[in-house]
């Protein structure tokens, strides 16, 4: 996410012989631009801190995390995009705690337990993971840490350096060689695992919606030799991918143009990729300028308008390729901009409607536009009362640790929303 600054089972012999055959009906493919072997189309949510939850960290909470999963199916969300963990030492400033791979290739194991029992209760509930491997951005780890560990120095925090400052920094993790080996070490790593709680590989695991190579890749630099050595990576991470993992489909998780330098043929060229099997979308009118704080309900038509057209560059590129497209990032504050869970959403609801509107219109035709994913599910999180930045200790609530908690959270007490994502949901469902 940008940040502002900026039911078939196989016998067991038959699943033994064909667990790397990306035809069989427990997995998701595309065909002819659309998802198949599960709801054509879906309501989704953003839940990426659901491994730190479903661990037995300290963070962790599995009693709260059954709670998300059960209200999440009962308003029919079915897909959750979730990071498979974050990167780095413990402590770092704007940085999610506790992270996944402390160093190169050295792991918490009890967040992977967390992965895994996410993976078994969903699994449990029919619903599916999108899960995303790296960042672009600082809150993870991602690029920086990467970056830090080939050698380049020490990762910078935007917040501390500034935010050109930092993507020039960022800018180098294409042409790294080091990085990106060590990313493709990491890939290895969680592909190829086995779930601790069912005993299953991942790559046999219909709970297990899509890989993702990162969330929010971009390049940050304006020279073709950088965007050339950017698409490589997302074309040579995607058959890497598969190449360990042939059932499960693979996205990039790009935010789509603004992902790509504000250049459709970048975008394109990326998802033209056989290995890519859908394309990927983030809109965040709020964040992009295209409204202010003070006009977030009247500038909605200019917003709304802005969305649309935005949406529709990308749709021409997916007809093309007649591959799927998910909006799997979005949101709009709060009325006033307030970060307090109690406060008023009737933009934000405007909004949603919206979007929702786009999904449900492409439903009713055979369109091409897929599924979205909400930014993001705080569901039953406490909010701090003295504090707005998110500290050790506190509830994850969907904002990452370097924004305002509340931002663009939807919690479980926001009834006007979570009616407008039910109503769609069970319209669009088989």
């Amino acid at each position: 996410m940008k940040r502002i600054i900026g039911t078939f089972i196989l016998p067991v012999a038959l699943a033994a012989l064909t667990s790397c055959v990306s035809t069989s009906p427990a997995f998701v493919r595309v065909e002819n631009g659309h998802f198949v072997n599960t709801d054509e189309y879906f309501a989704g949510a953003n839940l990426w801190y659901g491994a730190i939850l479903a661990s037995e960290c300290e963070s962790g909470d599995r009693q709260r995390l059954v709670r998300e999963l059960d209200t999440l199916k009962s308003i029919g969300v079915t897909n959750l995009r979730v990071l498979v963990g974050g990167d780095g030492p413990d402590g770092l400033p704007c940085h999610i705690f506790p992270t996944l791979q402390k160093e190169p290739g050295v792991y918490n194991e009890k967040i992977f337990e967390g992965l895994d029992y996410l993976l078994y209760e969903m699994g449990k509930r029919q619903m599916k993971a999108v899960l995303y491997l790296n960042n672009s951005w600082e809150w993870s780890g991602g690029y920086g840490m990467y970056l830090e560990w080939a050698g380049c120095g020490k990762a910078l925090i935007p917040a501390e350096a500034g935010y050109l400052p930092y993507t020039e920094e960022m800018s180098k993790f294409s042409t790294c060689e080091n990085a990106k080996e060590l990313f493709y070490n990491h890939i290895r790593t969680v592909v190829s695992r086995t779930n601790t709680v069912t005993g299953k590989p991942y790559s046999e695991d219909p709970a297990i919606f899509a890989w993702q190579i990162c969330n929010e890749p971009r390049c940050f630099s304006s020279d073709p030799e950088v965007r050339h050595a950017f698409a490589g990576w997302l074309k040579t991470s995607a058959a890497l991918i598969k190449s360990i993992d042939s059932n499960h489909m693979v996205s990039t998780g790009s935010e789509g143009y603004y992902g790509c330098e504000a250049d459709y043929g970048l975008f394109e060229e990326i998802h033209s990729c056989p290995d890519i099997d859908y394309l990927t979308v983030h809109i965040w009118p709020y964040n992009w300028s295209w409204v202010t704080k003070d006009r977030l309900y009247d500038g909605l038509p200019d917003v709304i308008s802005a969305t649309d057209e935005y949406l529709d560059g990308h749709l021409a590129i997916a007809e093309k390729y007649r591959k799927p497209v998910v909006i799997e990032e979005f949101g709009y504050p709060r009325d006033g901009g307030s970060f307090e869970k109690t406060s008023s959403v009737s933009a934000r609801d405007e909004y949603y409607r919206h979007i929702l509107g786009r999904l449900k219109t492409s439903a009713d035709e055979g369109g091409l536009l897929a599924g979205i994913n909400f930014w993001a599910w705080g569901g039953f999180a406490a909010q701090s009362t003295d504090h707005t930045d998110w500290r050790e200790g506190d509830d994850y609530c969907g904002d990452p640790a370097q924004e305002p908690q509340g931002l663009y959270s939807v919690y479980a007490s926001d009834t006007s929303t979570i009616e407008l994502i039910k109503s769609v949901a069970e319209t669009i469902a088989k």
